[in-house]
């Protein structure tokens, strides 16, 4: 099995670096989101910088995986090669974890303007094994991200999974305090907050690279947003199987 997953990611790899557009995609939006609303306000506190370069790195590895990743499947379920790849005894799981390791992938590259634009223009301070750490939390909060971006990806076709994956992102964004810190955000915004994922995959990111202590409610939902997108990729796999391979 471990072999049929580095193939598909290989091969994921490889269809990804043929459109380098995407990867600049992936990375332009939060580092301009870290120019336009780190370093003019939150430069010179460094624990302010330090979060906020946190969320902005949170903002691209939500945008590479429940984006890229819906955009993606859904226009490869309309390509040939996709009916031949589905006739092959593999099962679901070497397909989605190759997916996944290349949403990985192209999440650590997106954060590399961030992190440099946080070193040359914010007093963000951090040790390296709290960097490390830090995108350790980054990737695993990513994970029900992705997964949702599989469920949309297999349900939807293309022109669909780009209008709705931006219409979930934004929201995603706001409400869980990527954009603004939550104890500045309206009351029924800070109410919502703890029950998004993007919420509690931040507040990982935070206490990873801060040592803050994590909102319990927000992994708690975290966890229970994993296992829920887990289970619709699953179906939305087996789903889209049944109606077009029967």
């Amino acid at each position: 099995m471990s072999s049929l997953i580095l193939t598909h990611t290989r091969y994921q790899m490889l269809e990804q670096m043929r459109i380098p557009i995407s990867w600049v995609a992936s990375a332009f939006f939060p580092a301009a989101s870290m120019l336009a609303f780190v370093v003019p306000f939150a430069a010179a506190d460094p624990v302010a910088a330090t979060r906020a370069t946190g969320s902005m790195m949170m903002i691209g590895a939500i945008s590479a995986a429940l984006i890229g990743l819906s955009i993606t499947v859904s226009q490869d379920r309309e390509q040939p090669w996709n009916h031949y790849l589905r006739t092959l005894p593999a099962g679901p799981l070497p397909r989605f974890a190759g997916r996944i390791f290349t949403s990985m992938a192209i999440m650590a590259v997106a954060v590399i303007p961030v992190l440099v634009i946080a070193a040359l223009f914010t007093e963000a301070a951090i040790t390296w094994p709290r960097l490390l750490l830090g995108i350790g939390a980054l990737l695993a909060g990513s994970v029900p991200f992705m997964l949702i971006g599989l469920f949309l990806g297999f349900t939807l076709p293309s022109k669909a999974a780009i209008a709705v994956s931006q219409l979930l992102f934004f929201p995603m964004c706001i409400l869980g305090g990527l954009f603004l810190p939550p104890q500045i955000m309206p009351d029924f915004v800070q109410a919502l907050s703890p029950y998004v994922p993007s919420r509690g995959a931040v507040e990982l990111v935070w206490s990873a690279t801060t040592g803050s202590a994590a909102d319990p409610a927000g992994l708690v939902m975290l966890a229970v947003w994993t296992v829920a997108a887990g289970v619709a990729a699953v179906w939305a796999y087996r789903r889209d199987e049944g109606r077009r391979f029967a």
